[in-house]
């Protein structure tokens, strides 16, 4: 059974192409780490695996409500505890994992503290929790050990492989080492050509540079 499929993938940022090409397949249990330059395109190719912003070309094929994805932001709301942060989004996935994501990610002493008085690294933290209250198989992730200390990286590790032994599969652009077996793909070869400045942007792209 494969969870995640790409096929012949072409991706752009603000309207230029950037990456042409990539294929590759998640199975349950494996993780894929990309790998490639700055500015290459791993964000934009991560947006696009999510759903975020339309492929050019290729396909992304996974079963319906089977992908999350944590970006560079941690995406919490400051005005809301730690505890409220995931509640809500417990309630957007229809999940009742809050209890168990604060205490996988260390934030049950925090619990009762809203989200603008934590460090960044709590608020990482907090953000990638809400992983975990997802409920969903395949977790799509960039940088996600950014402004974590190295026992957050190893908590955070340990976590990503429990999803793997349950039969999820991760796709991550790191240049961490998690604890993981997991494959690299370098994304250079798949950069795409140089083309003339022509063409047309599409305005949901660019709503997104």
């Amino acid at each position: 059974m494969t969870l995640l499929s790409v096929q012949d993938l072409a991706v752009a940022r603000a309207g230029v192409p950037v990456l042409q090409g990539v294929g590759f397949a998640l199975e349950p249990g494996r993780a894929l780490v990309l790998r490639g330059p700055n500015g290459i395109g791993k964000t934009t190719l991560l947006r696009t695996v999510a759903g975020l912003q339309p492929p050019l070309a290729g396909h992304v094929e996974a079963a319906p409500d089977s992908v999350t994805y944590a970006a560079h932001s941690d995406g919490v709301k400051s005005t809301l505890t730690v505890a409220e942060n995931l509640t809500f989004w417990a309630q957007v996935f229809g999940t009742d994992a809050v209890a168990t994501a604060m205490a996988r990610m260390n934030l049950r002493d925090l619990a009762d503290r809203r989200a603008a008085n934590l460090s960044a690294g709590q608020k990482r933290r907090l953000g990638l929790a809400r992983l975990l209250v997802s409920g969903r198989a395949v977790w799509v992730m960039d940088e996600p050990t950014a402004s974590l200390d190295v026992d957050s990286v190893q908590l955070f590790g340990a976590v990503v492989r429990d999803l793997l032994a349950a039969g999820g599969a991760a796709l991550i652009a790191t240049h961490i080492d998690l604890g993981l077996e997991a494959e690299v793909l370098d994304l250079t070869p798949f950069k795409a050509r140089k083309v003339s400045q022509g063409g047309v942007r599409s305005a949901f792209d660019e709503a997104f540079t």
